[in-house]
């Protein structure tokens, strides 16, 4: 109810300042129209920047001191190059009305407009040709981000932040041997980047001090450099892609890239173990899809061809259902 209120009372501000005030000599009832018009255009146009859900009490602060300071500026400099007139008067009061209103908005809506990184970028050189792609902790302890590069499948830059390597240096000197081996092989994995041929890498200095957690810092780092995040985390693919960073998730590629088995095609495959029914064999593709084959129990230890029955969708994957012939062996 409160910002209809707060719409009624600009519209009706401005449609008086347009009947008290005609622009360009005009008669009362038509300035009081222009007035209408241009208000209810401002107010299409606050419907559009109200989509967004971000409410910061500073921002609007700034933002409304902004058009103040912007809305007298204007009318200021129209006053200098016009004459004083009723028309002169309304062009100002209509700057000082619309522009800390507009300011408010962009303060109350688009919280990262006024962010000082952000600000920063129009300050800044940027080459138009920059593509920066930035490694998560978990892209480049998995390791497949190096055999991807090698591809040259990835242009551009890789940027590997100095707070993601505190991270690796952390998990390599812990205790637990596990991590210990994971954070060594993302080490490997980042010396390897180095020396590929294939992509440019560099180090980033670029810190956030008042963060602490590591997927903000890439958030923001993100956020600075204009760039992308390569992730394998679900959670911060997630919260990147609400915030319109655009994020590689290798897991997704590698998902995507698998082959497609058809029901009736003939494909060869290991028996590993037995599956839960009867006389049933369970084999895995190289890419870790499990494949279920009836007739097939007495065939463990042996590479066989089978025929695909099914195909099913999972939350996990894919799962192929097959059969064995004797008659084809």
């Amino acid at each position: 109810m409160g910002i209809f209120i707060f719409r009624f009372f600009i519209v009706a501000l401005i449609t008086a300042a347009g009947y008290f005030f005609p622009p360009f000599q005009l008669d009362r009832y038509i300035g009081a129209g222009i007035g209408f018009v241009l208000s209810v255009l401002i107010v299409y146009l606050e419907t559009r920047i109200r989509k967004s859900q971000f409410k910061i009490i500073w921002s609007s602060t700034v933002g409304t001191l902004a058009g103040v300071l912007l809305g007298w500026a204007l009318g200021s400099i129209y006053q200098t190059i016009a004459d004083d007139n009723p028309t002169t008067t309304f062009i100002r009061i209509f700057f000082l009305l619309i522009m800390p209103y507009i300011g408010f908005l962009v303060g109350t809506r688009k919280f990262e407009w006024l962010e000082p990184l952000h600000l920063l970028r129009f300050f800044k050189e940027k080459s138009v040709s920059s593509d920066y792609k930035i490694l998560d902790t978990s892209a480049i302890i998995d390791g497949r981000i190096a055999d991807i590069c090698d591809t040259a499948f990835i242009g551009g830059s890789l940027v590997i932040s100095q707070f993601i390597l505190k991270e690796l240096q952390l998990i390599a000197d812990s205790p637990d041997g596990v991590k210990r081996q994971r954070g060594r092989r993302g080490l490997e994995v980042l010396d390897h980047l180095q020396k590929s041929s294939q992509v440019s890498s560099l180090i980033s200095d670029v810190d956030f001090p008042e963060i602490k957690d590591v997927d903000s810092k890439l958030i923001e780092l993100a956020k600075h450099m204009d760039g992308k995040i390569i992730t394998n985390d679900f959670n911060l693919n997630k919260i990147a892609q609400l915030q319109g960073i655009p994020v590689l998730n290798i897991n997704e590629l590698a998902n995507a890239l698998k082959p497609v088995v058809l029901p009736g095609e003939t494909i060869r495959v290991f028996i590993l173990k037995e599956g839960k029914e009867k006389d049933q064999g369970v084999a895995y593709l190289d890419d870790g899809t499990m494949v279920v084959v009836d007739n097939s129990r007495r065939m463990i230890g042996q590479n066989i061809d089978i025929t695909v029955t099914s195909v099913l969708q999972t939350t996990v994957g894919k799962m192929i259902f097959g059969r064995y012939n004797e008659e084809s062996r």
